[in-house]
Order: C-alpha cells, then structure tokens, then sequence
C-alpha cells in the first residue's frame, strides 16, 4: 500500500483509477461552484488554540450520536451512485464504518440495496430518504428500512429541485448513465475498476428498481426520477414523513435558523447542517459558516450535526468546538473507496480520526464532548456581516 497521509493522497489514487464520469460526480458543485469551493475553505479560516503543560494522557474520541454509541463523532454521509465509484461499494463502505465504530448512511439512490447492505453488515445502518412525492412508495422504504432493522432514518430536505451540475451534463451522468465514446473509452483505462464492476450483479438503483411504481428496469428509471421529486414539499409533508418512521429521524439539509426551528417543530431528533456538499444552490453560505447562528437559534433544543466540506480531522474538531455534535464525511471517504475499496474507506477514518486525536491533545482536550469555543480563535466577522 503507498504511504497514506492525508485525505488528498486518497483523492490522487481515486482520480487515477476511477472513471471520469464518477469521479467528476463525486468532485463537483452545482453552476459556478463558490459553495463547493468555501464548504472546504471556509475551514481554513478558522485558527485552534494551542495549549501545553497538560496532561494529555488517556485521550478518547468516543462519544454519541442520536444516542448511540461512536468511536468518534463521524458518520459516513449518505452518497449516491456510490456502487459505481466501486464494484459493491455501499457494502464496502458500510463493512469499514462497522467495523470502525461510526455510523453508516445509505443513500436512498445506492446501486446496492438496503437488503443489500443489511445482509452483509451485522449492524444496524442509517437510512437516508429523500421528499418524494409517490406516498406507496416512501412507506415500504420506510418499511425496508425497518426490516432491515436501520438504527435511523435522514430525510433529505434541499433536494425538491435539482441544482445544475456542468460536469454531469457534460459526461452524460443520468439515471442510468448514458454512455458515449468518450465515456467507453475512459472506463476501458480503468482495468481495476472495471474487473470489479464485472464482478458484481449490482450495477443499478437497488432501492427503485422493481421497487417504485413504473420501475421494472434501468431503462424507465430516467422517467421516474424525473418526476418523483417533491416540489410542493412543506413542514406539513415532513411532518407526514415522521408518522411513517417511528424511530430516531434526522433532517439533513438545514442552512437558516428559521429552518432550524421549523425542522425542532416537526419532531425530529437532529438536524444536519448542510449544503448538500455544494451540490444545490450556489452562492449559499458554507456549511461551516451556517453553524453558529444555527446553534444559537436552537443548539439547546436539538442535536446538531454538520455536513459539507470536511477532509480532515482538525475539520471535524473546529465544527465540534462550532458545538456540533456529530460530523458526516462524505467524498473523504468515496476517495477511499475509490482508492482501494473497502481498504481505502478504512485508511479514510483512520487519517481522520488521528488528526482528531491529535490535534485534540494539543489544544489540551482529552475528550471530545469537553471541546468548545474556548478551543477555537474564530474571525470577527466569520458568520458575516450582511446588509
């Protein structure tokens, strides 16, 4: 195995060995890219506080999220398509996150199943789902999810309306992808990659495939998708959702305080603050500059995580110290899979988790539920001085 430092040394590899049309869906924005660009470095801006002459000795990580129990405070966000950045890659990436001790996300646009996953996992994963407007069809996943005995469900609220991303028009990312010569052509240099995907049954959406009503096949997926996405969604729809899932439920997608309260109002358990990692509307703020007025306006009420730009762990210290209690990676770890499979997810939470311990020892923090602003220098005027 090459010597393995940081998240970028995944990020080459995964750029070698992936085709460019996954590769660009995993490392892209939507329209000009701004809020993909200052989820990361927006990071950079903030400075910890170095202290010494203390006792740094039995340091832990450990803690919880929604109640259960982590080896730190990092899930693995739900990513779609992620079975085609390699062969089975939802049960590779899950294995890594069980046996590491942090939770799972699927994605409810996995090409490996919930069935899938849960039959070659022996712990319980989370499910993500999205605001679709097909009620038959959002009961039995939330069913499945069940039965596969899923320890949470995240609903997915900024994606009513689908952000243009160039670089997927331009390769022809679609449900299912549509293939050129260029495409063809770039995945036959990708051997690796391309023996996995020969090797595996699972090449489309095992969660709608013979699932959602119409979907018998890849080819009437194109149709669905297009029409299923709920644009008249609204807090009293959600409020729909959670009658149909009776166990702890997240909102992923929150990025204003009013919608912070409204989503405290519906009855869920945690929110994540999120930019869908860039990928919907341009020009919002930073996940990580969102978080403040976040946790004032309902930090004490709820359990507040934080999604979108994080690559490292001193990422996951400074939105820790912010006061969230939980983080999501999510292309830090696709680069991992991509990389070397479910050895490459591994080698992610591994880097990651010894910037964490690290740099939490030399700010003088023995565990992470004892971080706080007072470990953080954070610019004036960080969350901005808006007109």
């Amino acid at each position: 195995m090459p010597v393995i430092t940081n998240i970028d040394d995944l990020k080459r590899i995964y750029q070698r060995r992936v085709p460019r049309m996954f590769y660009d869906y995993a490392e892209s924005g939507s329209w000009s890219e701004l809020t993909f660009r200052e989820n990361t470095t927006d990071f950079d801006l903030l400075r910890l506080r170095q202290r010494v002459a203390i006792d740094m000795t039995g340091r832990s990580t450990a803690s919880q999220m929604i109640g259960q129990d982590v080896s730190m405070p990092v899930a693995l966000a739900p990513v779609g398509l992620t079975g085609m950045q390699h062969a089975d890659g939802e049960i590779k990436a899950a294995r890594a996150a069980e046996n590491f001790g942090v939770p799972y996300t699927l994605s409810t646009m996995s090409i490996c199943s919930i069935e899938d996953v849960a039959e070659h996992t022996s712990k319980p994963f989370w499910m993500q789902v999205y605001t679709l407007k097909d009620d038959d069809f959002m009961q039995r996943l939330f069913d499945r999810a069940k039965d596969a005995k899923c320890s949470a469900a995240v609903i997915t609220v900024d994606l009513q309306l689908l952000g243009q991303r160039h670089k997927d028009l331009k390769n022809g990312l679609s449900a299912p992808p549509k293939l050129t010569v260029k495409s063809v052509t770039n995945m036959m240099t990708k051997v690796r990659w391309g023996l996995g995907m020969l090797g595996t049954k699972r090449r489309f959406f095992g969660n709608i495939v013979g699932h959602a009503k119409g979907v018998k096949d890849p080819s009437s997926l194109s149709t669905w998708t297009a029409e299923a996405f709920d644009q008249a969604l609204d807090w009293d729809r959600i409020r729909e959702f959670r009658k149909m899932w009776d166990g702890p439920l997240i909102i992923k997608g929150i990025l204003d305080a009013e919608d912070a309260k409204a989503a405290l109002n519906v009855g869920a358990d945690a929110i994540i603050v999120s930019n869908h990692g860039g990928r919907q509307l341009d020009g919002a703020l930073s996940a990580i500059r969102a978080l403040p007025s976040i946790m004032d306006a309902v930090g004490d009420k709820i359990e507040v995580h934080l999604d979108s730009g994080i690559r490292s762990g001193q990422d996951v210290l400074k939105a820790l110290s912010l006061g969230a209690k939980g983080t999501y990676i999510g292309r830090a770890y696709v680069y991992g899979l991509g990389a070397m499979g479910e050895q490459g997810v591994t080698k992610a939470l591994e880097v990651i988790h010894k910037e964490l311990d690290t740099s939490m020892g030399l700010c003088g923090v023995r565990k992470v539920s004892d971080l706080g602003r007072d470990n953080m220098l954070v610019p004036e005027d960080f969350a901005g001085r808006w007109a």
